[in-house]
């Protein structure tokens, strides 16, 4: 092996700095997962425990060494006792790609490479704004998630599929109080209410603040475990939030959230544009393409 240089009495070689630069990310990565959550003392506490243990080893301290040895003898699996559920999200990041998708590999790898939205997929927004509207008025609780890669299957298998047209008198029959299909969340991909009823995962961070329910950390969670928008309405209060990866904007008027989805939705859209931005003589603003499309719709 080619030797790198030399630090006092150790031999660094090229493949080290490249071994410690990757176990850096894995480790940042694992922190990223578990920031805000019980687990990360876990982890720090096992990792702690750990550094003890390489400790009396180079010091040759037998008794110790053996004790804590026989502890990560079996460390593989304290770790996936301890961890399940963070070990669960990060599989659900690995494969939450448009790749690994439900459906024909190769179509996946096609339509991963080729700009999917455009202003037609967005139609929806207008009657979606004012059931949201109507809802926060009337304290009606709601759960939407939006998703632009796919239509999430595995979560919209766990409630009861619709595939229809996204329309303001659905989404209020939907999440009407005396509904059956008001208690979960709904999924709308492609310009259609995929699934209702449906059920997501609970995020257990500890910074949460009190005041919020299970739908908000339903709506967290899957916002942690899927590349998604999701939109709360309070049962309570009426107030509006937002989650998307893991972050949460609250108490937002309708105007806001209608931009924080349209700018989901349009997010590649907007990149391609800007990058092409020069040969571009006048830029389109939101506010224009959704008139025109509500103009469209009307006629």
């Amino acid at each position: 092996m080619i030797l790198g240089f030399h630090i006092g009495f150790l031999e660094v070689e090229w493949v080290d700095i490249i071994d410690i630069f990757f176990v850096t990310i894995l480790l940042y990565q694992v922190y990223k997962l578990m920031r805000g959550s019980v687990a990360i003392k876990i982890f720090l506490g096992f990792l702690f425990l750990y550094l003890i243990y390489l400790v009396v080893q180079a010091a040759n301290m037998e008794l110790v060494s053996l004790i804590l040895g026989q502890f990560m003898g079996v460390g593989v699996i304290a770790v996936i006792i301890l961890f399940q559920q963070e070990i669960r999200k990060f599989l659900l990041l690995i494969g939450r790609t448009t790749i690994f998708e439900e459906g024909n590999l190769f179509k996946n790898v096609k339509q991963f490479w080729r700009h999917k939205f455009d202003e037609s997929h967005i139609t929806f927004l207008t009657p979606l704004i004012d059931a949201i509207k109507t809802m926060s008025g009337t304290n009606t609780g709601a759960l939407i998630v939006f998703s632009k890669s796919s239509e999430l299957k595995f979560f919209a298998d766990s409630g009861d599929r619709m595939d229809a047209i996204v329309s303001k008198r659905l989404l209020l029959a939907v999440f009407n109080k005396h509904s059956p299909l008001h208690d979960g969340a709904a999924i709308i991909n492609n310009n259609k209410l995929v699934a209702a009823r449906c059920i997501l995962p609970v995020s257990e961070r500890d910074d949460i603040p009190a005041n919020f329910g299970l739908r908000h950390r339903a709506a967290i969670g899957m916002s942690e475990s899927t590349d998604s928008l999701v939109v709360i309405v309070s049962e309570e209060t009426g107030q509006l939030t937002t989650a998307r990866n893991g972050e949460y904007e609250h108490n937002l008027s309708t105007k806001e959230v209608r931009s924080r989805i349209y700018d989901y939705l349009m997010s590649e859209k907007k990149n391609k544009n800007k990058e092409g931005s020069d040969t571009l003589k006048k830029p389109i603003k939101e506010s224009d393409t959704i008139s025109k499309l509500s103009t469209k719709a009307d006629a």
